[in-house]
């Protein structure tokens, strides 16, 4: 039985109709569909037809249920071998801070193809919705996009806020609600100003949509008073402060 490559789709920032053309057709074309929580998923139905379509929620809901790597691994394995149009439908852009590219090295070692549809970040394109600009013409030359998911000074953190503090970049913060206080506080630490303007971006591009305009040493109180939950953007740096 011949195996038909893998498509790993970013389903863009949450709207459903940011996904590109060319994921809305790899859908039409598939046959199994293993989605995340962040994919377009729930209005799939304006992006194909679901009908005669095996739909596999393979969620990785915050501090919530879990479906583990290795077993979408294995089902993503598994369907391909049996001959059928897998897509892999992920939020985002499969490779930031989606694990993608693991799952392409999984099918790799299986003997899989895979093709890769880019998807459109929620680190860039939701600040841009809500009317913050992530890099500014006089103001700032640069952005950092980063994983908050883990406190600083976490053994397994892999940033350096300090240096982050110190580069005068626009810093984009995605999966941080839950330590948004300990990371405003490293910052601070770290040399930027407890007055520096931030935005918080919750459910951006979607219908419940929520931006808060704060400063760095308000950060961790306006998202525990506001009752922010993921999914959620902060952006830290001058451009927050910026309006129209």
């Amino acid at each position: 039985m011949t195996t038909s490559p893998v498509v790993l789709v970013g389903g863009g920032p949450g709207a459903w109709d940011l996904i590109t053309v060319r994921g809305m057709r790899a859908l039409q074309a598939a046959e199994v569909i293993l989605a995340d929580h962040l994919g377009p998923i729930g209005e799939l139905e304006k992006l194909c037809d679901p009908s005669g379509k095996e739909v596999i929620d393979v969620s990785k809901l915050p501090y919530k249920r879990q479906t583990s790597q290795e077993k979408i691994n294995e089902l993503l394995i598994s369907n391909a071998r049996a001959g059928k149009k897998v897509v892999r439908l992920k939020g985002g852009d499969p490779y930031v801070f989606g694990r993608g590219f693991e799952e392409l090295q999984a099918l790799s070692e299986a003997g899989i193809a895979c093709e890769v549809i880019p998807g459109v970040t929620s680190a860039i394109s939701v600040p841009g919705v809500a009317g913050v600009p992530i890099t500014q013409r006089g103001m700032v030359h640069a952005f950092t996009v980063v994983s908050g998911h883990l406190p600083p000074g976490h053994p397994r953190s892999l940033v350096d806020w300090r240096a982050l503090a110190q580069s005068g970049a626009t810093i984009s913060v995605i999966m941080g609600v839950k330590n948004a206080g300990p990371i405003a506080q490293a910052l601070s630490e770290g040399g930027l100003a407890p007055s520096t303007p931030a935005a918080i971006i919750q459910e951006g591009t979607m219908a419940g949509q929520r931006v808060f305009r704060t400063t760095l040493d308000q950060l961790g109180p306006t998202v525990e008073a506001e009752r922010i939950a993921p999914p959620a953007v902060f952006v830290i740096g001058e451009v927050a402060g910026l309006s129209a």
